[in-house]
């Protein structure tokens, strides 16, 4: 037992240096249970293998690139207390270490055999666009130095260079470095802050949009109290209008503008006496001429709201025609804004298929081939074109889904009375 613990100092005493020294004495390492010496030391050992290591970790990573050994050598030497130095002694292999490795800093010879100094430059920079370089050579030119500088180098020292002034230059390089990453790093986390801001502006948004459409609807069917007829067609002809238009291909911006157009389309019925909107016989043409207003109130009614500023040019182009014949304006072909042309389609289709007090709804079959009459004269060619391209179910779908049950016309009567009273002031 004594043999062994004898040649176990010996072992710690080779190896330790003069910290074996401390044991020498066999009665320090008798008693393992106690706290000694030889407990001391071997935490004392783990400390210091730590400390190194992060000393080695913390350290910037620099790699020393010239082709004479001697050089490489006075470098390393004067940087190593400061930084973790690489040595490569050609540019071939410079590169190679750095693509397998990153490096803070690179300080190189510019005249080396094979691939020159200023050749390896653009190659860092692909594989490490935030490592600093500093560039030596012996040519005592102003061309070079300036060479070097274009393609990238941080500094130029000439050879032969002072230690210090070496020293400080690759200090500068470092500094330039954390600048660098700090900025980087900065508009990394700025991107991020920009991400994040931007989704919630969105989420905001697509909340505050919920919040019209569903106040929008809730005042549509509070206005429709006002016309029995035609209960619920707004919120259908917005169906029918959005699958048009996506058949179409409108944009985000100009589906928006034909769902609030199509669903406030005849907001501006609230200008029109009731004697005249429930008028259960034929209107006089002093009548008609009251009705034929509603396109104008409605869009006197929305100006000024700047997200239903596309939803107004519904509103108020609804009841034009392809041929010029409709109003308030008598627009034609073009002119007429695209959601309106749309809606136009959408609307008449719901108006053929849906029942009326004096007659039933007629079939999807007979709707196609009325609309197909009015091609040229009511209807766009081309928006009609994009309605027989939807395959015959999905207006069944659509039109299925949009039947809802609706509250009866006692619980929205209030608020219709409220709105009306309010809009009348706008309109006069």
């Amino acid at each position: 037992m004594f043999a062994i613990r004898a040649k176990l100092l010996y072992n710690c005493q080779a190896s330790c240096g003069w910290l074996g020294s401390l044991l020498w004495f066999p009665h320090r390492v008798i008693d393992s249970a106690k706290h000694t010496p030889l407990t001391v030391l071997a935490e004392r050992i783990t400390a210091t293998a730590n400390l190194n290591m992060l000393e080695t970790i913390a350290k910037p990573r620099l790699l020393i690139v010239d082709d004479e050994v001697e050089v490489r050598g006075v470098l390393h030497d004067l940087l190593a207390d400061t930084y973790q130095c690489t040595e490569a002694a050609s540019a071939e292999d410079a590169l190679a270490q750095i693509r397998n490795a990153s490096y803070e800093l690179v300080i190189s010879d510019i005249t080396m055999s094979g691939m020159t100094g200023l050749e390896m430059i653009p190659h860092v920079k692909v594989a490490s666009p935030d490592t600093v370089i500093v560039m030596i050579s012996g040519m005592q030119t102003i061309e070079s130095a300036i060479k070097a500088l274009r393609l990238g180098a941080f500094d130029y020292l000439m050879k032969p260079f002072d230690l210090l002034q070496a020293e400080a230059a690759v200090a500068r390089a470092f500094e330039h470095h954390e600048l660098v990453v700090a900025k980087r790093r900065y508009e990394n986390h700025l991107e991020e802050l920009v991400d994040q801001r931007t989704a919630e502006l969105d989420q905001a948004l697509d909340s505050l949009e919920n919040a019209y459409r569903s106040t929008l609807g809730a005042l549509t069917r509070a206005l429709e109290t006002r016309d029995a007829e035609t209960h619920g067609h707004s919120e259908r002809v917005v169906t029918f209008s959005l699958r048009l238009g996506r058949e179409y291909g409108l944009t985000g911006p100009q589906m928006k503008a034909l769902e609030f157009g199509s669903l406030l389309h005849d907001i501006g019925k609230i200008g029109v006496p009731d004697a005249i909107l429930r008028k259960p016989a034929k209107l006089t043409a002093e009548e008609w001429v009251r009705m034929r207003e509603h396109p104008a109130h409605g869009q006197q009614i929305l100006r000024g709201i700047k997200f239903l500023d596309g939803a107004a040019r519904v509103v108020a182009q609804h009841h034009e025609k392809w041929d010029g014949s409709g109003y308030p304006l008598g627009l034609k072909g073009e002119e007429i804004d695209i959601c309106a042309r749309i809606f136009s389609v959408a609307d008449a289709f719901d108006a053929i298929t849906s029942n009326r007090v004096y007659r039933d709804g007629r079939p999807y079959e007979a709707a196609a081939q009325e609309l197909n009459e009015w091609v040229d004269r009511q209807f766009d060619p081309k928006v009609v074109e994009a309605f027989h391209r939807v395959p015959k179910a999905d207006w069944d779908e659509l039109r299925r889904r949009s039947m809802r049950p609706h509250p009866a016309e006692s619980e929205w009567q209030p608020l219709a009375s409220v709105i009306e009273s309010r809009l009348n002031a706008v309109i006069s």
